[in-house]
Order: C-alpha cells, then sequence, then structure tokens
C-alpha cells in the first residue's frame, strides 16, 4: 500500500509544479500586456497633444506648411500602427516630425515667446519622460517573459500553452542616433 501513497505523492508533485510554472507564465504575459497598455496611454496622450502645437505654430509660421503636414502624417501612421514594432517604427517618425518643429521656435522668436507653444512643449517633454519610462518597463517585461518561456521545464509547457515570444518596444535606429548626439548649445 505504500508505494501506492508514494506514487499518488510524486504525481501529486508533478501536477503541482505544472500548475505552479503554467500560472506563472500567465501571470508574466499578463505583465507584458499590462506594460504595453501604459506605453498605449502615453502614445494616446501625445497623439491629442500634436493637433494643438501644429495649429499653435502655425499661427507664427503659416508658410512652414510642408514641416506640419509632415508632423500630422506622422500622427496619423503612429495612431494606426498595431503591435509594438510597427508602433516603434511610427513613433520614431512622430519624434523625429516634433524635433522640425521645435527647431522652427529656434527661427521664429515671437513662436519661442509664446505662452501657449512653450505650455505645450513642456507638457510634451513630461509625456516623453512618462513614455521612456513606460517602454523600459514594458521591454523589461517582455525581457523577463520571453526568458520565462525559453527556460526548461517552463518551455515544455509554454510550447503547447500557446505562450509565444513578444517583441521589444523599439525606437528604431534613427531614434537611437538621435539619443547619441550631444545637443548643441551657444550661447
Amino acid at each position: 500500500m505504500t508505494p501506492i501513497y508514494i506514487g499518488l505523492g510524486v504525481v501529486a508533485l508533478i501536477v503541482l509544479a505544472l500548475i505552479l510554472i503554467y500560472n506563472g507564465l500567465v501571470s508574466k504575459r499578463q505583465a507584458v500586456n499590462e506594460a504595453f497598455s501604459g506605453i498605449d496611454v502615453q502614445l494616446k496622450l501625445r497623439r491629442e497633444l500634436i493637433p494643438n502645437l501644429v495649429e499653435t505654430v502655425k499661427g507664427y509660421a503659416a508658410h512652414e506648411r510642408g514641416t506640419l503636414d509632415a508632423v500630422i502624417a506622422a500622427r496619423n501612421a503612429a495612431a494606426t500602427a498595431s503591435g509594438p514594432t510597427a508602433q516603434g517604427a511610427a513613433e520614431s517618425m512622430v519624434t523625429s516630425a516634433l524635433g522640425k518643429v521645435f527647431a522652427l521656435a529656434e527661427a521664429y522668436p515671437n513662436l519661442k515667446a509664446s505662452e501657449n507653444f512653450v505650455a505645450l512643449q513642456g507638457e510634451l517633454a513630461q509625456i516623453e519622460d512618462k513614455l521612456a519610462a513606460a517602454r523600459r518597463f514594458y521591454n523589461s517585461s517582455v525581457g523577463e517573459y520571453n526568458t520565462a518561456i525559453q527556460q526548461f521545464p517552463a518551455s515544455l509547457i509554454a510550447g503547447s500553452g500557446g505562450f509565444t515570444k513578444r517583441d521589444f518596444f523599439d525606437v528604431g535606429e534613427a531614434a537611437r542616433a538621435d539619443l547619441n548626439v550631444a545637443p548643441e548649445v551657444k550661447f
């Protein structure tokens, strides 16, 4: 009778281990989904702010239509992008286009002095900071999740449980190059 109890105990431990591994993978997948929603919220806030910024700039630099149209086109492309890879590429275009708008402020002292423009620029800077934090959190969650589904014995459960590798939120080569360039300071 004792060997039967030992066998049942071993089976129960194996089943318990499988349940714990599966639940751990589900938890990590949910963390990735939650982290991505944090990025999505910040991206939506930024996209809502862009039309106000463009309208403000139009009042001071109406003949810079091409730059402003490029910002709106990039914003619209970002709004329709789906998934971390596509959104990362689209948001990189938005960041580049916004950089050109802020460069216009240097050419138009009245725009640079506008309280509305300065307020919008400050709001955008805050959103960019929150977005960078959300990206770091998301990429960290993705790293933990991807590691968990590749480690043994979880990899055995991950394949049959529908746990697939997730992509990191990548801002793209152009944005990374912009981050490595020191800003020019003039006095």
